[in-house]
């Protein structure tokens, strides 16, 4: 006989939800959503550590100091340290968002209800769902194009397809991506650890082969591209924003990994010893590749596809190229397609099971990149870029994510003091449906770093977004939070 009431068990710091027909018949419930048994959490340090070396070690990642030097006039050096020290800061709220995950077993969509409201939490759902189906479009080009050269390599006929076999090359690897999710956390915690150590193995043997064609004295020694006598100040910190911006997605969802976590020591542990590191030495390889590439292949080449395109074995060509591809499809299916599979769940999830969510995704990251596609294949003519879009997404959705980021962490450390329903996350009675100071906490800094696009005065607002907007959120859902609490405090004195 099925239990009415839903019972909560802990077990060594860690709880579990016994789910009773008041969970199971709400509509807020679906076994995909449901908190993981203390018994499914099997991610140990090792495991999140390689799910970050695999997400890590992607074509954007290779790219990123290219992008601050292009972009944000600083130096080669100035760069590194930027991406070093933003991956250090974003540590801070990666680490603090697991714990709720670890703690209860629930994903990102369900903590959010806790501060947005059961119903309201779809809001800040989906704005995260749109930027990782944007991050999914972007790296599956990315992979479309490794498996286009791949084939390019096996079959000769294939170079000939020229975009068309780029477009082709982007369907399989879509289709690809879709599959791994489909089949469950345990193949992605597979597909990370087994790829890891081979993406470090490919980065080690990149840079054997490129350093005799660089100097290290030379690369370093070149001039910034910012007004002569300009502080490096605001550079740096404009550059260091964005870079923050790069995991401030992950910052947000982290749950929908970390609720497969042995413990809090192994969450806290793999982020450290996984992302940082890794951010940094792949960054630098970048670098060194890109300006090694004139005495390598004769022209200057800024990402590691087309490098590698551009050598003459066919042999070498097709082992790189599979390489790439597994380093994509690490990335993609962790960092990219878990979330928005949750997020889209989260609206419906009677209606919106995974394999749904995961299709749905994968339309929607396809749409996105509907333009870049029918470039390829030669319907329309365009000179937007592909790189200039994943440049301005650095820096404007970090803006609009920085308040989440800084609500979700008052909210469970200060508000609720580590204290959640668990099963009242899955009802209709015990969290509201809308929690208005949540929106209003989140509201407040995005109409703020709107408002400071058009003013000279205030650019500093949204030029440091993510912090500016982490910070003043969390703030005002502090203050927002007290001043509701003190009338039913006084009232009960009474």
């Amino acid at each position: 006989m099925q239990q009415i009431r839903s019972q909560v068990t802990e077990r060594d710091g860690l709880f579990e939800l016994e789910a009773g027909s008041d969970v199971l018949d709400s509509p807020r419930y679906n076994h995909d959503m449901a908190p993981t048994k203390v018994r499914e959490r099997t991610w140990n340090k090792w495991h999140i550590t390689a799910l970050w070396v695999g997400m890590s070690i992607c074509v954007p990642t290779y790219t990123l100091g290219g992008v601050l030097t292009a972009y944000f006039g600083l130096t080669v050096g100035e760069a590194l340290l930027a991406i070093l020290f933003a991956n250090v800061i974003v540590l801070i709220p990666l680490t603090l968002n697991a714990f709720p995950g670890t703690k209860y077993g629930i994903p990102f969509p369900v903590l959010l209800r806790s501060s947005f409201g059961i119903l309201g939490s779809n809001v800040p759902c989906l704005i995260r769902a749109l930027v990782a189906c944007g991050w999914f479009g972007i790296q599956t080009m990315f992979g479309g194009l490794a498996i286009h050269l791949f084939l390019g390599s096996v079959f000769e006929g294939w170079k000939s397809l020229g975009g068309t076999g780029e477009v082709i090359g982007f369907m399989i690897f879509w289709a690809l991506n879709l599959w791994v999710v489909i089949r469950g956390a345990e193949s992605i915690k597979w597909l990370e650890t087994l790829s890891a150590p081979l993406l470090v193995a490919v980065g080690i043997g990149l840079l054997v082969w490129a350093m005799p064609n660089v100097s290290m004295t030379e690369l370093l020694a070149i001039p910034a591209k910012r007004p002569e006598g300009a502080s490096v100040v605001s550079y740096f910190a404009a550059g260091l924003t964005a870079m923050v911006g790069f995991w401030a997605t992950l910052s947000l969802n982290i749950p929908d990994f970390s609720r497969y976590a042995k413990s809090q020591k192994d969450q806290i542990l793999g982020q450290i010893f996984g992302l940082p590191l890794t951010m940094f030495l792949f960054a630098s390889l970048g670098v060194i590749m890109t300006a090694a590439s004139v005495k390598l292949v004769g022209v200057t080449v800024s990402d590691p596809v087309t490098l590698i395109g551009h050598i003459q074995s066919p042999v070498w060509v097709a082992v790189a190229m599979a390489l790439i591809i597994i380093a994509t499809l690490s990335t993609n299916t962790a960092a990219n397609i878990v979330s928005p599979t949750n997020d889209f769940q989260n609206i419906a999830p009677k209606v919106i099971n995974r394999t749904k969510a995961v299709l749905l995704t994968g339309i929607v990251g396809l749409a996105l990149m509907g333009h870049e596609l029918l470039k390829k294949l030669g319907l329309i003519v365009s000179d937007v870029s592909l790189e200039t879009v994943y440049s301005n997404w650095l820096l404007g959705y970090s803006s609009l994510l920085g308040p989440i980021a800084g609500i979700m962490v008052v909210d469970y450390f200060l508000i609720k003091k580590q204290q959640l329903d668990l099963a009242g996350l899955y009802r209709d009675d015990v969290y509201p449906a809308w929690n208005w100071a949540g929106f209003l906490a989140f509201g407040v800094p995005v109409v703020l770093t709107l408002l400071s696009l058009g003013s000279d005065a205030f650019s500093w607002f949204y030029s440091y977004g993510w912090f500016t907007g982490s910070a003043l959120g969390g703030i005002i859902y502090y203050g927002l939070c007290v001043m509701r609490a003190q009338p039913s405090a006084v009232k009960s004195a009474v």
